[in-house]
């Protein structure tokens, strides 16, 4: 089941947008079956269940961090994470820059754009993305790599709010990248928006109960 809902996902989408498949809560069989399908990229919103499936499961496997990043937990995930999403603040820049220092790595991570107007959102303004990326610049953070912007739209059934999220999201990031051309990721989309957001422009959508079923 698991394989055929990949497929299905893959064949909707255009080769050059990036499946994670959020696999938050589900055990290392599911994880398998959707490995064994050639999902290789895998997201999870706990850094101690991330940790813990990347110590069992194949090496090969890329994991996104997709939840609120807590600044104390970095440090579990610094030496394998490959790309976290998310980051919020300054302060978690500068963590995540120190970490990836002390494992010798450059960890890629995206700055989260608050786009929707649910108060229960992180996120940054336009103004602070530019202000964290001209800092990274000041500062010099070698470890760490800003590959991009996400977002998440609100969560309802009234899809026009979603598209104006979207349209007006790619619009920021085409603004953002002319400054800073190192941008070349746009993550949004999920598993009941993603079609829209690729419409959009979305090059990275975070699927999960499409993949894995409805979450009890």
């Amino acid at each position: 089941m698991i394989e055929k809902r990949i497929k299905e996902i893959r064949d909707s989408i255009n080769k050059n947008v990036e499946l994670v498949a959020v696999s938050k809560t589900k055990s290392n069989k599911e994880i398998l079956e959707a490995y064994n399908a050639g999902q290789k990229v895998f997201g999870e919103n706990k850094i101690q269940e991330m940790t813990e499936k990347h110590e069992e499961l194949p090496k090969d496997i890329q994991w996104h961090m997709v939840g609120h990043v807590q600044s104390n937990k970095i440090k579990y995930m610094a030496p394998y994470v490959d790309l976290v999403h998310g980051i919020d603040s300054l302060k978690s820049v500068k963590i995540l820059n120190k970490e990836a220092k002390k494992n010798n790595r450059i960890i890629k991570c995206l700055l989260q754009l608050k786009i929707s107007e649910e108060f229960t959102k992180f996120g940054l303004s336009e103004k602070e993305i530019e202000s964290i990326l001209n800092s990274i610049n000041i500062l010099g953070l070698k470890n760490i790599s800003v590959v991009g912007i996400m977002t998440i739209g609100s969560f309802t059934n009234n899809m026009s709010i979603v598209v104006k999220e979207f349209d007006k999201t790619k619009k920021i990031f085409d603004n953002l990248k002319s400054t800073f051309p190192s941008l070349k990721i746009l993550s949004m989309g999920m598993s009941n928006d993603y079609k829209i957001a690729i419409k959009h422009g979305s090059n990275m959508i975070r699927v999960g109960s499409l993949i894995f079923g409805k979450r009890i």
